[in-house]
């Protein structure tokens, strides 16, 4: 029962993490980022989709999960992403999940459970909200109007294997792809992760926060003088003393 009620449980997961993404543009940038944030982490978890792959073509058997591993250059790599600008890094995530997505119709065909079907939606149905998100993070950064940058010719997703591959040989290239997939998307909760980290030091050090400090320091200041309690003269004692 347990084992039943665990991919449902991911499917709500996933729809719940797509709503808010599938709505109109948040226009608070550490907000939408947060968003992206939560999304890269949740979408890096193999039991979002690579375990439900492994698990419905049988490569959980005889050892053959260890050959579930991504071809190099499948993906950019976390090295190529962290050297992109914000503007073609997002760019360059969109197309990358466009490919996915194209990816995950093909191998919808090698899943026979409705019930693994419907988490396939699901995860689906995430990265159509993720890519909402990251159109809406482009128009918050500078610049947004002016001509885009082209996007790099950096490696990505591959296309779907040819139809002359076997059965076995397809199922593993899946396996493979899915495996590359997920590592993708840890390097990029990586990114907006230092997207985040920026942004902390850059209100800690901006101009307006340290004005405001200072007000904040003037108004204790000028609150705990206020407190002072005065000290009050003994009668008699504001004349001078008595003469020898």
């Amino acid at each position: 029962m347990g084992t039943s009620a665990e991919p449902h449980s991911l499917v709500l997961g996933l729809l719940f993490l797509s709503m808010p993404a599938m709505g109109s543009c948040s226009d608070k940038y550490p907000e939408l980022l947060g968003q992206l944030q939560k999304q890269a982490d949740f979408m890096q978890h193999t039991n979002t989709l690579l375990d439900l792959y492994i698990r419905s073509q049988g490569l959980d058997k005889n050892g053959l999960k260890e050959h579930c591993r991504e071809r190099p250059g499948a993906f950019p790599s976390k090295d190529a992403l962290q050297r992109l600008s914000r503007r073609v890094f997002l760019r360059t995530l969109d197309t990358t999940l466009g490919q996915v997505l194209l990816r995950l119709a093909a191998l919808e065909q090698d899943i026979p459970k409705a019930q693994d079907l419907e988490m396939l939606s699901g995860v689906k149905l995430n990265i159509r909200g993720f890519k909402n998100n990251i159109h809406c993070m482009a128009q918050l950064l500078p610049g947004s109007s002016e001509t885009t940058e082209p996007t790099p010719t950096s490696p990505g997703a591959s296309p779907s294997p040819t139809p002359t591959l076997d059965t076995f040989q397809r199922r593993l290239e899946g396996c493979r792809f899915l495996h590359g997939y997920h590592r993708f998307m840890r390097s990029v909760g990586q990114v907006f992760r230092e997207w985040g980290k920026s942004l902390s030091r850059s209100r800690r050090h901006s101009p307006h926060q340290g004005l405001l400090k200072g007000a904040r320091r003037m108004q204790l200041s000028g609150r705990n003088k206020r407190l002072m309690p005065r000290v009050q003269l003994a009668p008699g004692s504001h004349r001078g003393a008595p003469g020898g």
